[in-house]
């Protein structure tokens, strides 16, 4: 079974793409960040017709999380229910009886002194809080998103250009371990060890702005996290970072894992 994790920054802005993509792909779970529109705007028709389950939490211009599944989509949680946020930024449910999914966006948090980054640093508490509680034995849960963290140096591509700047902060990159710590690992890095040689290019975001994607200026922000207890469940990964190169694309690239019981 195949799980993937979108920011698409707009479903219906990137719908072509994201429908492209699907036809190519064809992944078993989607989860997808940034749909950028009300529930009931969102284009489901498309996906349904692909024999595609859609469950969503959507809101007007910004944010959004939605799950897409080819199978049915249970226990499903809308926002952390440990924290009190007006944002549409966590979904979960569980898919094929034995695998559990999140799709969560976390804040970006815009600059170090402002109050966008209090609010990132109040989200990753309530999400570090609430995870370990929807762990279970019979179950492996995987947390796909955009965290907005990239965890360590060797996920800059540029690194004297990022480092000490949102996203690449000693606070964030903690939050980040404090997750894993949690009872969750990244999978990334379970098949493609930091300073491994021949380690693949494993950048999921590049800025619109200033020619990143062609210099290749990126970060690691995008992830799978999988609960450790049933982390062998999982026996590959990759990023998908070509559709980032197709006309009008997110500024983002899927990030998959494929699952076996």
């Amino acid at each position: 079974m195949k799980v993937v994790s979108w920011n698409v920054n707009s479903i219906r802005a990137r719908l072509e793409n994201v429908l492209r993509w699907l036809d190519e792909e064809a992944p078993d779970v989607v989860l997808l960040q940034e749909t950028k529109c009300i529930d009931e705007a969102f284009p489901r028709d498309f996906f349904e017709d692909r024999g595609y389950n859609v469950e969503l939490y959507g809101q007007k211009t910004y944010n959004g999380v939605a799950i897409l599944s080819k199978h049915p989509i249970e226990d499903v949680q809308r926002g952390l229910s440990n924290f009190e946020d007006d944002q549409a930024r966590y979904i979960e449910g569980v898919v094929n009886g034995y695998v559990r999914v999140a799709s969560v966006y976390v804040p970006n948090g815009e600059s170090k002194e402002s109050p966008k980054f209090t609010y990132k640093m109040q989200f990753l508490d309530a999400l570090r809080e609430y995870l370990p509680d929807r762990l279970f034995t019979d179950e492996v849960f995987i947390v796909g998103g955009d965290y907005n963290i990239a965890p360590t140096p060797q996920d800059i591509t540029m690194e004297e250009k990022w480092e000490g700047s949102v996203m690449c902060t000693p606070a964030e990159r903690e939050q980040f371990q404090a997750l894993l710590s949690s009872g969750f690992i990244d999978i990334a890095r379970k098949f493609h060890p930091y300073g491994k040689e021949e380690t693949p290019d494993l950048t999921t975001w590049w800025n619109y702005r200033a020619g990143a994607w062609q210099k290749n200026d990126g970060l690691r922000i995008d992830h799978l996290l999988v609960s450790r207890s049933n982390a062998g469940m999982v026996k590959e990964m990759g990023v998908h970072r070509h559709t980032r190169g197709w006309e009008k694309p997110s500024d983002h690239a899927p990030v998959w894992c494929a699952v076996e019981r």
